[in-house]
């Protein structure tokens, strides 16, 4: 467990390199600045966006499909729960404790060699923006949790009468085959895009 732990850390610290050039060649208003302190990670605080103009501030946090290098994934997953030592807890996009202001999704991951990641696509999702947008359809924290409670024993693809499943997105519960067994709302990100609520970066 350890080795596989370590060689997360040193795919993390290898993608955010390639990202951090992206940021440099690609946000031309904003001076980026990388969180290391663990208690604003933990915040969802990975890097800062400062306008060099204004002086406003941005918490983002970076989220990558490292479980599918090479592969380039039409969707991401947004975490709406997980068990840890089988207590249930609340993913990351409706935890009121993060400061999160925009979410840096890293797909389209590809390296060629192990660990040496040559390009990847990036996609800025406004948290607000997608959280208010996803009320919209009337898809409420509330909304999912009667979801999961009404398919508790689910494992797999669960479509929702507020998305479109081919072409806006669906729940997923990984039950068998992840420790943690993460319940995620899967998203289309062009469909994020179209929304206004995401935009492409790279």
């Amino acid at each position: 467990m350890k080795s596989k732990f370590t060689s997360d850390l040193r795919k993390e610290k290898q993608l955010s390199q390639l990202m951090d050039v992206y940021y440099l060649n690609k946000i031309n208003y904003y001076d980026t600045r990388r969180v290391h302190d663990i208690k604003n990670q933990m915040a969802g605080i990975d890097l800062v966006f400062t306008h060099k103009h204004t002086n406003d501030i941005f918490n983002i946090d970076e989220k990558a499909q490292l479980d599918y290098v090479n592969e380039d994934l039409p969707t991401f997953a947004f975490e709406l729960g997980y068990y840890k030592e089988d207590i249930y807890k609340e993913g990351w996009l409706y935890d009121a404790q993060k400061k999160t202001d925009f979410y840096s999704l890293a797909t389209a991951i590809y390296e060629d060699e192990p660990d040496k990641f040559t390009s990847c696509k990036i996609t800025l999702v406004n948290r607000k923006k997608l959280l208010h947008f996803l009320e919209l359809r009337e898809i409420t924290k509330k909304v999912l949790e009667g979801y999961c409670n009404a398919n508790i024993v689910l494992h797999g693809k669960l479509r929702l009468k507020e998305l479109n499943a081919r072409t806006e997105g669906y729940l997923y519960f990984s039950r068998n085959n992840k420790s943690e067994k993460p319940i995620n709302l899967i998203l289309k990100l062009e469909f994020l895009i179209e929304q206004g609520v995401a935009k492409r970066l790279v």
